[in-house]
């Protein structure tokens, strides 16, 4: 609650968000009653066993194996979350920069 009450008020624009299926319940009316969010759980079908790549989950796994490039990122070195904050920042930083710099063919 804490995080979409924070996500609301810097990014005003920002009317979706999907969950996990963990998420699901009373965080979803809480979300469109107090904050006016559309929380969508992407869930798991019951009729699949073992993997199955579910829909917008790909977004997040892309992000986190990005992240993870960065060698400061793999472990948990820094001590306060502030200092991962910027870490992170950084290694986003240093991706776009790669693709902005990139030659267009």
């Amino acid at each position: 609650m804490p995080l979409l009450e924070r996500v609301r008020a810097r990014y005003r624009k920002v009317v979706q968000v999907w969950a996990d299926g963990g998420y699901a319940g009373r965080l979803v009316i809480w979300a469109v009653e107090k904050l006016r969010l559309t929380l969508e759980i992407v869930k798991r079908a019951d009729d699949v066993s073992g993997f199955g790549v579910l829909p917008r989950r790909w977004v997040v796994e892309r992000a986190l194996s990005r992240l993870m490039r960065s060698r400061r990122l793999v472990r948990d070195y820094e001590t306060l979350p502030e200092v991962h904050e910027q870490m992170v920042l950084w290694s986003m930083t240093v991706l776009m920069t790669r693709r902005l710099a990139r030659r267009r063919a």
